[in-house]
């Protein structure tokens, strides 16, 4: 009888750690897919939004919205450093920031296009 309750425990125990690591890896998956690219649009000489604040490795996605402008987003600085290039309208370019700090985006064409972004570590 002992043997019999022993191996339906065991069972048991079996079937709760398969169902925590599903979960968990669900947990992971989803916390991966939230963690998407945050959107930036380039639209009216703009940079919508205007500021943003991002953790360390968090992406953004340049889009340039604007029916028939260029845009170029560009950051230089000592620590970290991106050129997206001329942009043609409907086009998307992802930046990857690994380095924690505040920044100044800048677009080549529209000089007064500005983006502030606020990395935390």
């Amino acid at each position: 009888m002992q043997a019999g309750l022993l191996r339906t425990s065991r069972v048991a125990q079996r079937g709760r750690v398969q169902f925590l690591i599903v979960i968990f890896t669900g947990i992971l998956a989803g916390a991966a897919l939230g963690a998407g690219p945050y959107t930036i649009s380039q639209k009216d000489r703009e940079f919508r939004p205007a500021q943003i604040a991002i953790k360390r490795g968090e992406t953004l996605r340049f889009i340039n919205d604007d029916g028939e402008l260029l845009h170029h987003a560009y950051l230089s600085t000592d620590t970290f450093s991106f050129d997206s290039g001329d942009q043609q309208p409907g086009s998307k370019f992802d930046v990857t920031f690994s380095v924690p700090g505040d920044f100044m985006v800048l677009c080549g064409i529209h000089p007064k296009m500005k983006l502030a972004v606020h990395v935390a570590k």
